[in-house]
């Protein structure tokens, strides 16, 4: 053992913790033995094993858990071991709350340096290629955005000094609705792995106002950052929670003392799903109701300030449902593998280094020449308000105080009524990128129903599937409803591609209601489903109002 490598001890005894079939004797033992192996140098730790397998407590035994070698839980007899470590400590005995620290750092540790990993191999051309398996078009601005999370990561990799002076270069994307702006910071959601929060302009007033502060975007940006990093946190450690909930679970069902051979029958059952159905009886923590008290500096949770003076959490006998047992096992397991303090500080370092701000609609705060003077002066105030977050400033949030200066910010709006000339000129300053998305045209409507991964025609498709309908467009069906699509934008107000939905949801009513009858009528006739086509000139018949001028009201979203 390279006791030297803090952090395989650390694994190691988070593998322990985890272990299915020890005792918790057992499993202290586990522990002591490698806190003394990373301690204490060069010294064999075959006795303290020797002690371990043989425990003295009366109030637990391992004869349940040893098997005809001898081994206890399943685990041969411990070699010698010695320890090479330059560290000449003494070994004092391990703490519950040390194991807990030491795994939240090493986990903390771990998740850090997955996530720059991560950020590293999203090169500007992979998000790219990315973000068109999903978006038609609009290049340049997946190219902006694409070198902007690059230039994240850039910057992590420079010394403290140079980093401190980097500043993200915030981007404002220009276009009609409906041409894609909000699905690009969708899918950088769920490309980026970090602190992300999409927010509408119009949510919030100018400070002294009712309503919600430009701050509390912020706040809410360290919130998504928590539940991101304990998310996260919980996925390092999933097997370790996964043997630690089969465990009690099965401990539960037959008991503590039985033989190996019902306890493999049992695991069998349970790792293939059939228990899930199966009440168990366990002893969890009890869920007292939940008071909250919302504040202007946020939410305090009454009973998190009542449970830190308890002694202790009590415990309560309850019966449910194994697949109910298990999340719920599962969530208290990882909880003990994180320290909330090492959660907080990840999750501010994660929002002031990674985090990711869309506010969409800014051009609804932008007053016009035609405006009314007081709808002006508190749209200014909101601009006013965004001008320090934007710049770099310090927010006041209930995990701490939160530094703006390398959060990028990306805002959107479709200036419709107002240009961006019309925004307070040093709002315009901190928004150096601009980019322009083009207004959609029929061509890119067909491409959207085709090219896109689940696309709305696949979602379709899939949905009347599960009542045994099998819905076929022809290739000419889907250029017509992309004409039709592009002739009721330019009649009406322009919404670009949610103007599919519209045409889609008109040609698919009859049959989507109509599904188990004609599915039912199918199977008398001998066939197992029912297909139903869709050509151009169903699409035209059905269509046909929409091209009428007078008939558009009608599908006016």
């Amino acid at each position: 053992v390279d006791c030297r490598n803090s952090e395989r001890i650390i694994h190691v005894m988070t593998m322990i913790r985890g272990a299915q079939g020890l005792s918790s004797t057992v499993q202290k033992a586990w522990f002591s033995l490698a806190r003394a192996a990373a301690q204490h140098p060069t010294q064999s730790v075959q006795p303290l094993w020797n002690r371990a397998s043989n425990p003295v407590d009366g109030a637990e035994s391992t004869s349940s858990h040893r098997n005809d070698t001898g081994a206890v839980g399943g685990f041969t007899p411990l070699p010698q071991v010695r320890c090479h470590s330059t560290s000449s400590s003494q070994v004092r005995p391990a703490s519950p709350e040390d194991d807990a620290s030491a795994q939240a750092h090493a986990l903390a540790g771990q998740l850090f340096r997955s996530s720059s990993e991560e950020r590293g191999a999203l090169t500007p051309a992979a998000i790219v290629d990315y973000l068109d398996r999903f978006i038609v078009g609009q290049h340049d601005a997946k190219r902006a955005v694409a070198v902007a999370l690059r230039n994240r990561w850039r910057r992590s990799q420079l010394p403290k000094g140079p980093a401190d002076e980097v500043m993200p270069k915030n981007i404002l994307m220009i276009g009609p609705t409906g041409c894609g702006k909000t699905e690009i910071a969708r899918r950088l959601a769920k490309l980026t792995h970090a602190p992300f929060i999409k927010v509408e302009a119009t949510k919030y007033t100018e400070l002294g106002y009712i309503g919600r502060d430009v701050e509390d975007i912020i706040k809410d940006l360290v919130e998504n950052a928590h539940s991101l990093v304990r998310e996260r946190l919980r996925e390092r450690v999933a097997a370790l929670t996964a043997g630690k909930a089969e465990f009690q679970i099965l401990q539960s069902l037959v008991g503590e003392h039985t033989t190996t051979e019902t306890l493999d029958s049992f695991r069998e059952l349970y790792r293939a799903g059939d228990l899930d159905d199966r009440t168990v009886e366990l002893d969890l923590p009890s869920d007292s109701p939940k008071n909250k008290v919302n504040l202007d500096s946020g939410i305090i949770m009454i009973d998190n300030l009542l449970d830190k003076k308890s002694p202790g959490k009590r415990t309560q006998r309850k019966k449910m449902k194994v697949a109910e047992a298990r999340a719920r096992i599962e969530e208290l397991e990882a909880d003990k593998h994180m320290s909330s303090d090492m959660v907080t500080k990840e999750a501010l370092r994660a929002t002031e280094q990674d985090g990711i701000v869309f506010i969409d609609e800014i051009d609804k705060i932008v007053g016009g020449g035609s405006r009314q003077v007081g709808s002006s002066v508190s749209s200014e105030g909101v601009q006013r308000d965004l001008l320090p977050i934007i710049e770099g400033s310090t927010v006041q949030t209930k995990h701490g105080n939160v530094n703006t200066d390398h959060i990028l910010f990306v805002c959107s709006g479709a200036f419709h009524s107002v240009k961006p000339a019309d925004m307070l000129a040093e709002l315009q300053g901190r928004l150096p990128i601009r980019v322009e998305l083009k207004g959609l045209v029929a061509e890119d409507f067909y491409r959207i129903l085709t090219e896109p991964d689940n696309n709305m025609v696949m979602q379709h498709q899939a949905l009347l599937e599960t009542e045994g309908v099998m819905l076929r467009f022809t290739d000419s069906a889907l250029h017509t409803v992309a004409r039709v699509a592009e002739e009721a934008n330019r009649l009406m107000d322009n919404i670009g591609a949610r103007r599919l939905h519209t045409v889609l949801e008109r040609l698919l009513a009859d049959v989507s209601y109509n599904a188990p009858e004609l599915v039912e009528e199918a199977r008398r006739n001998g066939q197992s489903t029912y297909e139903y086509v869709v050509d151009d000139q169903f699409v035209l018949q059905i269509m046909f109002g929409l091209l009428q001028k007078q008939d558009l009201s009608r599908y006016v979203i």
